[in-house]
């Protein structure tokens, strides 16, 4: 059950919504179209079958992903973003330029690479 609370800006909610590792890497991935399960799991490298299938859910109740089941058999399942998780994703845009710019010095500052 999740505990209802305020915000303190609107910060605090956008991060509150993508918070944990997976679910702004699952938005970015979506941002080209409509993805099934496994082609998603293939795109976010890392991420597990149970943690991918908890986030899809969590990110489907708050509105930014959308989850179509089309009657076949085998049955499949396409994820694509809402218009809420698009706009959440074009914020997060300049995030990622930053994060390409700034890439191979933050690998050498925390790992000694770069």
């Amino acid at each position: 059950m999740k505990v209802k609370r305020e915000y303190s800006c609107g910060l605090d909610a956008a991060v509150d919504v993508i918070g944990g590792k997976w679910k702004a890497l699952i938005l970015w991935e979506l941002h080209e179209g409509k993805a099934r399960f496994a082609e998603l799991r293939r795109r976010v490298p890392g991420v597990s079958e149970k943690m991918l299938v908890q986030q899809l859910r969590e990110m489907e109740a708050d509105g930014l992903v959308h989850r179509e089941v089309f009657q076949e058999v085998p049955p499949r399942v396409e994820y694509s973003l809402t218009e809420l998780g698009a706009g959440l994703n074009a914020a997060l845009e300049p995030l990622g330029v930053w994060g390409d710019e700034n890439m191979g010095g933050i690998s050498a500052r925390r790992w000694g690479e770069g």
